[in-house]
């Protein structure tokens, strides 16, 4: 295991919170008209698991501890969702502008993620 100090990711938090926002509204509302069961438990899966698996050192609190490859991963379904149902439920613009959400977030996550993976 590493002993590198987490990277500082403020502004990369801010965009990762921000993705995740649009993944927690627009997946739902994508799968809404097909199940509503699918759109319920999209928002479980969402919001439940990041908040359930955590690396050690990345959260204050945790309450089950995952390597950091698995964060890492909990992230990109994250960016993944979000992109895909803008696409699916948005105006293109909309979904355009996600969609470079998306990948500004990827570029800033990752020193975050470098660090994760040697946890």
């Amino acid at each position: 295991m590493s002993s590198a100090p987490r990277p500082d990711d403020r502004v990369a938090s801010a965009f990762r919170f921000a993705t995740e926002l649009i993944a927690w509204v627009a997946t739902p509302w994508a799968l809404a008209p097909h199940s509503v069961l699918l759109a319920v438990l999209s928002v479980v899966v969402l919001i439940g698991l990041p908040t359930l698996l955590s690396t050690p050192g990345d959260k204050r609190n945790v309450i089950v501890a995952v390597p950091g490859p698995v964060t890492i991963l909990l992230v990109v379904v994250q960016l993944v969702a979000a992109v895909a149902a803008a696409w699916a439920a948005w105006h293109v613009v909309a979904a355009a502008i996600v969609s470079v959400l998306a990948v500004v977030t990827l570029v800033l996550e990752l020193p975050r993620w470098r660090w994760l993976a040697s946890r």
